[in-house]
């Protein structure tokens, strides 16, 4: 700050020094301090000549400052000098000795950590390319094993021949591939198998091939399935056999579930509901036939009404064995889901059967599936006019026997063996559930009819 002495007093310092100075402000209030605002033109010669005076009265006072004060100025500005050439004298040497550090660094740990981080990547590709191969060699062998397999087990042309069993092997390792082929996450067992020539060829050659071949023997064996002799025949125990290793085959065949989503066995499931409609069709096509040519007498619908009855029961043996069956353990499903699948199928195939035919029976869907499509085909015959529907009409209560007893005879539980005490426990738990739905399945079938014949 300038003294009286220094003759710097005449200048405003506080004002210029302030925080909130404004050179525009400064100039404008000096402009009308010097000028009348109405007068035209302004005067600007005044206040410019004031700012170049404090100009010159700072410059002035800027010199006789430093004057005054040139030796001390010039003592503190040698002494920073000095100061600093000491300190880089010191830094020269610590530089120095960091450097010698740093390249003794450099040859101890860096060249050798290089060496070391190259010796890792050949090991770690080592370990990948074994890896790998073993990936490799487990797919070959899979893939050998179930040609092996194939050659035992029956075929969609011969279901009939080869060994049964060989389905249940063929579609274990079939799920033992795929289980390999979807764990191709970084760090898993099937990590870039699938950009492997020879697995991509295998896949197409022998997986695919094999998984279909399979689906079609098991699907052919539970569509022709037919049960005509005892519980104790060798024959019927061998078609048993052969429905239970299709069902549990195609059980473990069908698409893997997504996390944490419930998975149902979706081709067993179709499979199942093929045959059921199968024997519906037929029973449908021979009941439609022994009404369309009724002429009042009962023996000719009997024939009819046998063939109906016998596709019932096979339906019931179909139910049995589901029953009977126990689900296989899915290797691909997680903890959680075979825990909801225990609690949902109870154990057996049976469960997840009626759960998606929506039944309570297989009994109960095929009679009411039936009487569903004999009222169509019944209402035809009616509005024709023909010769059969006058003679149902005249024959009503024979009719309704004849149909009644066809229902009671195709409910009837399926013999099974003496020895056997579960199976005795199954068939009066069968028997008893039938006994309290046979009059509501003798009613839809009754009603198909004679609700429909006019």
């Amino acid at each position: 700050m300038a003294t009286d002495d220094d003759g710097g007093d005449y200048i405003d310092y506080e004002a210029f020094l302030a925080p909130d100075f404004k050179p525009a402000t400064f100039a404008n209030s000096l402009v009308l301090s010097t000028n009348n605002p109405n007068d035209i033109p302004l005067d600007l010669a005044t206040p410019l000549s004031r700012v170049l005076f404090d100009t010159q009265e700072i410059d002035s006072h800027i010199d006789a400052l430093t004057t005054r004060s040139s030796i001390p100025l010039l003592t503190h500005a040698k002494t920073q000098n000095d100061a600093s050439r000491r300190i880089l004298s010191e830094l020269d040497s610590q530089v120095k000795s960091l450097n010698d550090s740093y390249a003794q660094l450099e040859k101890d740990v860096i060249q050798k950590h290089a060496e070391a981080d190259q010796v890792r990547k050949v090991a770690s590709r080592l370990w990948e390319s074994l890896r790998l191969s073993r990936a490799v060699s487990r797919c070959l062998q899979l893939g050998r094993q179930l040609q092996l397999q194939m050659m035992d087990s029956p075929t969609s042309t011969r279901p009939q021949g080869g060994d049964h069993t060989a389905l249940l092997r063929c579609a274990n390792t079939i799920l033992a591939a795929r289980e390999l082929f979807e764990n191709n996450a970084p760090g898993e067992e099937g990590h870039n198998l699938d950009r492997i020539t020879v697995i991509q060829t295998l896949r197409r050659g022998v997986i695919h091939p094999g998984h279909d071949s399979t689906q079609k023997a098991s699907e052919t064996i539970i569509r022709d399935f037919s049960v005509t002799g005892s519980g104790t025949d060798p024959e019927a125990e061998d078609a048993r056999a052969r429905l239970v290793a299709s069902l549990c085959a195609l059980y473990l065949l069908s698409p893997s579930p997504k996390k944490n989503e419930r998975w149902t066995p979706d081709l067993m499931l179709q499979a199942v509901e093929l045959h059921l409609r199968g024997g519906l069709q037929g029973g449908i096509a021979a009941l439609g036939r022994g009404l369309g040519q009724f002429n009042g007498q009962v023996s000719m619908l009997e024939k009819s009404l046998a063939e109906v009855s016998a596709r019932c029961r096979n339906a019931m043996q179909l139910e049995a064995v589901l029953e009977s069956a126990r689900a296989p353990r899915h290797p691909l499903l997680s903890e959680e889901q075979l825990k909801q699948v225990l609690e949902k199928d109870k154990g057996n195939l049976l469960q997840p059967v009626l759960a998606y035919l929506e039944t309570g029976s297989l009994a109960s869907y095929f009679w009411r599936t039936l009487a569903s499509s004999l009222s169509t085909r019944v209402q035809e015959m009616s509005q024709r006019g023909s010769s059969a529907a006058r003679s149902i009409r005249l024959n009503r209560a024979a009719v309704e026997k004849s149909i009644r007893e066809c229902v009671i005879r195709g409910s009837e539980a399926p013999e099974t063996k003496s020895g056997s005490l579960q199976a005795k426990t199954q068939l009066q738990q069968s028997t008893k559930v039938l006994s309290t739905s046979w009059e509501r399945e003798v009613a839809v079938m009754v009603g198909s009819v004679m609700n429909n014949i006019g």
